[in-house]
């Protein structure tokens, strides 16, 4: 490639597409490597969030099964208030709720602090020495099973964009109160 003609003149055409060549690849190649970056960072983000929402949810299970399982024999704790006060501790929920506000999208965020808060009125609920089969309990126990699901639903839309509505499993409603025997015992028997 030679820029200067036999005349002693620079040929700028030349010039400038080699310039503007050698600036466009290197651009590409920039650009590409940015974008190269940012895709990463972001499915480290989706991964990073998925793990943290899932935490959170098994958290909240463990800590539910605790307390359906003081609920059964109220009896059989000699202080159910620090039982299920120790089932909320136990399932390292605070914990796992504090990186779910840092990691989760705000829709996520919310949900889970609205999960969280209908938990804490079930351990509440059972810490009086509440029964499983109690209305008090079912009072408290069929919130928080709505707030799971709607917190489950966010999560999807969020991670998936895909609908889920309790009509897809043929429920009136996400709280299992339509579905519960012993709400129903107590609807017919007008308890």
């Amino acid at each position: 490639m030679t820029l200067i003609t036999s005349g002693g003149d620079v040929d700028w055409g030349t010039l400038v597409a080699a310039v503007s060549g050698g600036t466009i690849a290197i651009s590409g190649t920039v650009l590409a490597d940015y974008l190269r970056h940012r895709h990463e960072q972001d499915r480290g983000v989706g991964e990073r969030r998925r793990a943290v929402y899932i935490e959170f949810i098994t958290a909240a299970g463990d800590c539910h099964a605790r307390l359906r399982q003081i609920a059964q024999a109220p009896g059989a704790e000699a202080d159910p208030d620090a039982a299920a006060r120790a089932a909320l501790s136990d399932a390292a929920i605070h914990e796992v709720r504090e990186r779910l506000f840092i990691d989760a999208t705000t829709d996520v965020a919310a949900a889970g602090q609205a999960m969280f808060q209908q938990l804490r009125a079930l351990q509440r609920t059972v810490a009086t020495g509440a029964s499983l089969t109690s209305p008090v309990f079912h009072d408290a126990y069929h919130p928080y099973i709505g707030a799971v699901w709607i917190y489950r639903v966010a999560v999807r839309r969020e991670l998936e964009g895909k609908p889920l509505a309790p009509e897809d499993f043929g429920w009136e409603g996400w709280d299992g109160r339509g579905r519960c025997p012993i709400c129903q015992g107590a609807a017919v028997t007008g308890a």
